[in-house]
C-alpha cells in the first residue's frame, strides 16, 4: 500500500472518486495509484499533488528515482494503467517480451556507455512486471517472422530468446501471433506501433521512428492505426500456429 497516498487523500478529504471526477478520470485508476508500483501519467502526477497538498516526490517517490529515458516515461505510465495492450513489431522483439541479454545487445548497438546500457536494460526489465501482475493487462502482440529469423547476437541469445518467447506465449493474458514471411506486402511493413487502452475506455498509440517516438491521441489517428491492427492482424497466423512456428523457430538456433 502506498500509505502516503492514501493518507494524502484522506487529509484533503477526497476519495478515489471525488480526485477522479477532478481529473477526468476512472476512479479505478485513482485506486491503483495506492498500490505499490502504480504511479500517475506524468500528466496527472503533478495536478494530483497539487490538489491533494503534496509534493510529487513524497506520494510516488519512486517516480524521482527512473531508469528510463524521460522521454519514454509518459509511455511506461500508460502501460502500467492500461488494461489491453497490443502490440506490432517488424524487426525487433517487443520490449516487454525481451529477455535480459537480447535487451542488452539492442542497447549495445546504441554506443552508449556501459552503466547506461545497464540502467536502461534493468528498466526495460522491469516494465515487465505488469504482465505477470495480478490482473495485468491482456497483451496481443504480432510479429512479423523476420523478427524470429534474423539473428541478434549469437545463437545461443536467440535461442534463449524463443524460448522465451514460447514461455509467454503460453501466459492466459498473453497472445502472439506471427505474419509468415511468405505473406505478401502487408500494411505493417510502415513501421511498428502499439496500442493502449485504459480503465476508461480512452485508447493511446505509440509509434517509434528511427529520429523519435511519439504518443498518439488525437481520435482521427487513433482510428488509422486500429484500421491498420484489424488489417495486419488478420494477415498473422492463428494463435495455435504461431505458436507451433516458434517452437520450429527456437529449435533452428540450437
Amino acid at each position: 500500500m502506498n500509505h502516503a497516498f492514501v493518507a494524502a487523500l484522506a487529509e484533503a478529504g477526497h476519495t478515489a472518486e471525488s480526485l477522479a471526477g477532478h481529473l477526468g478520470v476512472h476512479p479505478k485508476t485513482v485506486a491503483r495509484w495506492a498500490n505499490p508500483g502504480h504511479i500517475p501519467q506524468s500528466r496527472h502526477r503533478a495536478t494530483v499533488a497539487s490538489i491533494l497538498g503534496q509534493h510529487p516526490d513524497t506520494l510516488w517517490p519512486d517516480a524521482a528515482h527512473r531508469r528510463e529515458p524521460v522521454w519514454f516515461r509518459p509511455w511506461v505510465d500508460i502501460e502500467r494503467d492500461a488494461v489491453a495492450l497490443r502490440a506490432f513489431q517488424l524487426a525487433w522483439v517487443p520490449g516487454l517480451l525481451q529477455t535480459e541479454a537480447y535487451a542488452r545487445v539492442t542497447l549495445e548497438w546504441e554506443a552508449l556507455a556501459p552503466t547506461k546500457v545497464e540502467e536502461l536494460v534493468a528498466a526495460r526489465i522491469a516494465r515487465q512486471s505488469i504482465l505477470v501482475r495480478e490482473c495485468g493487462p491482456l497483451f496481443v502482440a504480432v510479429l512479423d517472422e523476420g523478427v524470429i529469423r534474423r539473428q541478434v547476437g549469437g545463437r545461443d541469445l536467440m535461442a534463449a530468446q524463443l524460448a522465451h518467447l514460447v514461455s509467454c506465449a503460453e501466459l492466459p493474458n498473453l497472445q502472439l501471433h506471427v505474419v509468415p514471411r511468405d505473406t505478401a506486402a502487408y500494411p505493417g511493413l510502415n513501421g511498428p506501433f502499439m496500442l493502449a487502452e485504459l480503465p476508461d475506455g480512452t485508447r493511446v498509440g505509440h509509434v517509434d521512428s528511427q529520429a523519435r517516438a511519439q504518443i498518439i491521441e488525437q481520435a482521427s489517428e487513433i482510428a488509422t492505426l486500429e484500421r491498420r491492427w484489424e488489417r495486419l492482424r488478420g494477415e498473422a497466423l492463428p494463435r495455435q500456429r504461431s505458436l507451433d512456428l516458434l517452437k520450429e523457430a527456437a529449435a533452428s538456433w540450437t
